[in-house]
């Protein structure tokens, strides 16, 4: 007799990890604007996921979610230290073309939440709805979202 399987075991755990890993550090990373701390939170992410692996149903959809919290909370407290601390200057670890650069400094320019709708959008390929749970809020909020995220990136890319 076999017994019945648990989805929630190590390997499950350990698949989707493996599948959303890279994703969500590249969410995490043009929030952040750094891959160590990005890196950081997502782990920090996925180890709550794995204690509470049993209650999500849908875990990409989870750690997108909890990604886009917790880099939110990071970027806030980063605020608050930065107006009272010189800004550090900002690295790119990889020889990028003139367009990549562009982008990366208008992107740069957007706030976080704008950031992160644009990145989901267009890195991720994700629906209106899917952004909307990621983000916590209506599909509506991310239309505008996006359009003025995009405005901006305009502005800065002309």
């Amino acid at each position: 007799m076999t017994q019945p399987v648990d989805v929630r075991d190590d390997a499950w755990f350990c698949a989707v990890y493996e599948d959303q890993f890279a994703s969500l550090v590249r969410l995490a990373f043009v929030t952040t604007g750094g891959t160590a701390s990005a890196e950081d939170l997502v782990q920090d992410v996925f180890a709550d996921l794995y204690r509470r692996r049993a209650q999500v149903s849908d875990p990409a959809a989870w750690l997108r979610r909890a990604t886009v919290n917790r880099c939110t909370s990071w970027v806030r407290r980063r605020v608050l230290e930065r107006k009272h601390a010189r800004p550090e200057p900002v690295t790119v670890e990889v020889p990028l073309g003139p367009d990549a650069v562009a982008v990366r400094k208008a992107l740069a320019q957007l706030r976080p939440r704008h950031r992160a709708a644009v990145f989901l959008r267009y890195y991720l390929d994700l629906s209106d709805a899917d952004i909307a749970a990621a983000m916590q809020c209506r599909p509506g909020t991310v239309k505008s979202l996006l359009h003025r995220g995009l405005n901006v990136m305009k502005e800065h890319l002309r």
